[in-house]
């Protein structure tokens, strides 16, 4: 009688079990735990090409410092901005933080400004053109973003699945009994402003046209 007893506990059990593990699937439990993952993969990405872009600054500084006649102040924002990237604290906790990703955010986006700003600099000096040196990591330097740009996108495209899966029924109930949070991104629209290099020409200005003469 207790060999029965235990029997059918054990198989009450096991379709509870079974029912439980079905309804979280249904709700979207084992999509909840793919898009994490692929989100911080994507965000390690992230942070792979960021990291490799500011790797690549002091080589690019000492370079154009070798240009007795560069301007200091464009040299100075990029350092000062990579110093400013490079110095916020990146952990997990940034990717349900949207004010610690928004710094972050804001940040990349002026070291981009300001290399950008530099890069057209550049342009007006001869000898940095003719320096294979300096050609070379521009190429690096025009790879890295590329592969920032791809990066970034595929990072917003995961969010966007995970955020909509969190907000969609039935998977919103999900999200509210283990606690998923909407997860914050790149605004993508706003960091093209904030990286948009300023206009800059190198032109003359054309000189001003001759009054009229004064009617007698």
């Amino acid at each position: 009688m207790t060999t029965t007893s235990s029997v059918r506990t054990r198989v009450l059990r096991l379709a509870v079990a079974l029912g439980l593990a079905g309804a979280l699937a249904g709700c979207g439990y084992n999509d909840f735990q793919r898009l994490d993952e692929e989100v911080k993969a994507g965000w390690s990405e992230v942070l792979n090409q960021y990291q490799r872009r500011a790797d690549l600054i002091p080589n690019i500084v000492a370079t154009v410092k070798g240009e007795a006649s560069f301007e200091q102040e464009t040299l100075t924002k990029v350092v000062e901005a990579r110093a400013k990237a490079t110095s916020i604290q990146v952990t997990p906790e940034t990717l349900n933080d949207p004010q610690a990703f928004q710094r972050f955010q804001a940040a990349q986006g002026e070291l981009g400004s300001a290399l950008s700003r530099l890069m057209m600099v550049t342009e007006n000096y001869p000898n940095l053109k003719a320096n294979q040196g300096f050609q070379d990591l521009r190429v690096q330097l025009e790879g890295t973003e590329n592969r920032i740009t791809v990066a970034r996108n595929r990072y917003i495209k995961t969010v966007k699945e995970y955020n909509v899966l969190a907000r969609s029924f039935p998977s919103n109930l999900t999200a509210m009994v283990f606690s998923y949070e909407v997860k914050p991104s790149f605004t993508v629209q706003n960091e093209a402003a904030i990286s948009a290099p300023p206009a800059v020409s190198f032109d003359k200005p054309a000189a001003p046209a001759p009054a009229p003469a004064a009617s007698r």
